[in-house]
């Protein structure tokens, strides 16, 4: 279950005579990707996004479309046209790999990655940045329809994490999907907006949580590989999870319930803004071990004492 704490709904887009976007990926929002990061308005060294929230970083130009793991890239998910309009470039040779200082020079300002630009007419064009290596199908000249399949989402150029980043811009410059007019104040709701259909933007939240007999590798987190399928009698059972656009004082609560009812619970409180954040909890393995059954989990997201996002797994012991 997710729940919004701060949203914008697109529910009556104006620039409707001129220029409506799709959604830049084939997936579903808050079930199996989510937005990462919005476009910067903070002109400043500091970093803002549309609802004066966190979910950005100084200068980042683009919305930034997640996918849940290194598992789910790897499976391809296809990044997709959000307008109808014709191709001006691509690139398709960079490998997927994180980004790290040392890459700098192999990358040589090439932050995009593997990418495609797209015209629209009337000085409109959107950019889609991080493509996987080798999937592009589309090239300069092609005409391409809304949905249209460009490529898959991969993790080339200055990147940490699989994404699609889709920059929109007029007459080169740059334009927020979510607030296009600059006309929106501090979460206040607008109709002012380039999305087709409604799209709602979390100011942070759960991307995923798993079981596991102690607690996970960070990299495994990221990669989708750290949930565990079964439990052992004779392992520590912990609960981890894998969370987005964390503040200072975000508390990430932690329980578990066994067969015999609630065993373990904790608060965590966040003490710094993080973009991407991992907590776990549990128990050492009693002297009788672990009853067979199955173990029930649920972690909160919790910002001001309001629920921002819940999420629930179970697992067996055999």
């Amino acid at each position: 279950m997710r729940l919004a704490l701060a949203m914008i709904s697109c529910a009556m887009p104006a620039m409707a005579q001129d220029f409506l976007l799709d959604q830049p990926i084939d997936c579903t929002l808050d079930q199996d990707c989510y937005i990462q990061n919005f476009v910067d308005h903070d002109p400043t060294e500091g970093a803002s996004d549309f609802l004066c929230g966190a979910l950005v970083y100084d200068t980042h130009k683009g919305t930034d479309f997640a996918l849940h793991s290194l598992a789910d890239m790897e499976a391809g998910v296809d990044v997709l046209a959000s307008a109808a309009g014709t191709v001006r470039g691509t690139r398709n040779d960079m490998r997927d790999v994180y980004y790290t200082p040392d890459l700098a020079s192999e990358i040589n300002g090439r932050d995009c990655g593997n990418g495609v630009v797209i015209a629209h007419g009337d000085g409109w064009e959107t950019q889609y940045c991080h493509l996987k290596e080798g999937s592009i199908v589309v090239q300069s000249g092609d005409q391409v329809q809304a949905g249209d399949t460009l490529g898959q989402v991969g993790l080339s150029g200055r990147t940490q994490f699989p994404h699609v980043h889709l920059s929109v811009r007029r007459g080169g410059i740059p334009v927020d999907p979510f607030d296009p007019d600059g006309a929106i104040a501090c979460g206040s709701p607008s109709e002012t907006t380039l999305w087709r259909d409604d799209i709602t933007a979390p100011q942070g939240g759960l991307i995923s949580i798993g079981f596991a007999d102690g607690i996970p590798d960070y990299d495994d987190v990221k990669a989708g590989t750290a949930a565990a399928t079964t439990l052992s009698p004779n392992a520590p059972i912990v609960l981890w999870a894998f969370a987005f656009g964390a503040r200072p004082g975000d508390v990430i609560q932690i329980a578990f319930d066994g067969p015999d009812g609630p065993l373990f619970q904790t608060d965590d409180v966040l003490d710094r803004q993080q973009a991407l954040v991992m907590r776990a909890g549990g128990l050492n393995v009693p002297d009788t071990g672990w009853l067979q059954g199955t173990y029930s989990g649920t972690v909160r997201h919790l910002r001001d004492g309001t629920l921002l996002d819940q999420q629930r797994a179970e697992i067996t012991l055999p």
